[in-house]
């Protein structure tokens, strides 16, 4: 725990706080408040909860796992609440690396209480041997309208608002924008027409694939190659000047990851390509869901491996998933989706199929010496 005399504004207290053993456990009132932080934040933001992980997911969460351990800081003054910060440590890759988030109360900021709870987090990071913090921050399309003074980001693709209190924020503490990330929405369910023109137009040249879907946990006779592939999504995707290395992942990685997933009360889709004639699998994407959220669904990673790229698998596969959402969960109004901004042929598979831009996401990093 670290305090900070502030003078005439009271005393700040930064503390790491335990998390719950399980959802089923109930919250600790230190995590519960940390829950409803978060909840105000993404409502003050965005006026729904669509971003925002449940309770459930939280939890599991930021217990951390064998490749990245994690930790949560609640900020109180004088005894009430006013912030919290997180810390996300990589074990297995990157290990000089620290994921760092802050989130201050709305009546608590400009008070100089979210550089406190950030020199907390990077000075416990730094002793910990990490010297190269990552930051996000997202926000409504709306922010950067024509005629808003803007912050280019370092890979050229993309920009956030100058005068943005985050981006103010982030500057003022060393960080430099690396990326932009482009949220997009898409009505659900997507209309059949659509789907089947966008079907024909790739079809003739996916020759020689076969389609591949399951919910839930990969078939036993598949996770070995559908590893390899997660493994490639940390590699293979744009990642600007982050610098980041990539993941081993195995079919144990894939399998702890599923757990948790479920145990949070997800569900999932996966449609992939399969080479046929190698049996390997080509393509794959994902597509999540939460009963607590039922209007959103998440669309989570897409890849088409090197080799197998130009043949019409990344939009094939969102076709499958597309469809097979449709029967799998019919209360669901819109999908959310995430790429980088220099992604350009993934974004053109999203807006083929109807996505919208919704918001944006700058990818922060600060590195020392």
């Amino acid at each position: 725990m670290s305090t900070s005399n502030i003078s005439a504004r009271g005393e700040l207290s930064v503390e790491r706080i335990a998390v719950p053993k399980s959802p089923a456990a109930g919250g600790s009132a230190d995590f519960s408040a940390f829950q409803q932080l978060a909840e105000a934040h993404e409502l003050e933001l965005w006026g729904n909860l669509d971003r925002c992980a449940t309770f459930a997911e939280a939890v599991l969460f930021w217990q951390g796992n064998s490749y990245e351990e994690r930790q949560v800081f609640l900020a109180r003054l004088d005894g009430t609440v006013v912030g919290s910060g997180t810390l996300t440590l990589p074990l297995s890759e990157n290990t000089t690396t620290a994921g760092v988030d802050v989130v201050v109360s709305a009546p608590y900021r400009r008070r100089g209480f979210g550089s406190l709870i950030l020199k907390e987090l990077e000075g416990i990071a730094k002793g910990l041997g990490r010297v190269s913090f990552d930051a996000y921050c997202g926000a409504p399309i709306q922010l950067v309208a024509p005629g808003t003074e803007v912050l280019e980001s370092k890979s050229g693709a993309g920009c956030v608002p100058l005068n943005a209190a985050p981006t103010r924020f982030a500057l003022h503490h060393g960080y430099s924008l690396e990326q932009v990330e482009t949220s997009s929405l898409l009505p659900f369910p997507a209309p059949e027409a659509l789907l089947r023109k966008c079907e024909a137009e790739v079809a003739p040249k996916a020759l020689g694939y076969s389609l591949v879907t399951w919910r839930g946990s990969c078939p036993e006779d598949l996770v070995d190659t559908f590893a390899r592939l997660k493994g490639l999504m940390s590699t293979e995707v744009p990642i600007a000047g982050l610098g980041w290395e990539g993941e081993e992942w195995d079919a144990a990685r894939v399998r702890q990851d599923e757990v948790t997933w479920q145990a949070s009360g997800g569900d999932s889709l996966t449609a992939a390509a399969r080479h046929d004639a190698t049996g390997e699998l080509a393509a794959y994407t994902v597509l999540t869901y939460r009963d607590a959220r039922p209007a959103v669904i998440y669309q989570e990673d897409t890849l088409v491996a090197p080799g197998h790229r130009g043949h019409g698998l990344g939009m094939m596969v969102k076709i499958a998933n597309l469809r097979s959402a449709k029967d799998s969960w019919p209360d669901a109004t819109s999908v959310l989706t995430w790429n980088a901004n220099e992604n350009r042929h993934m974004l053109a598979i999203n807006i083929a199929l109807g996505f919208k831009p919704s918001g944006f996401e700058g990818e922060w990093q600060k590195r020392l010496g």
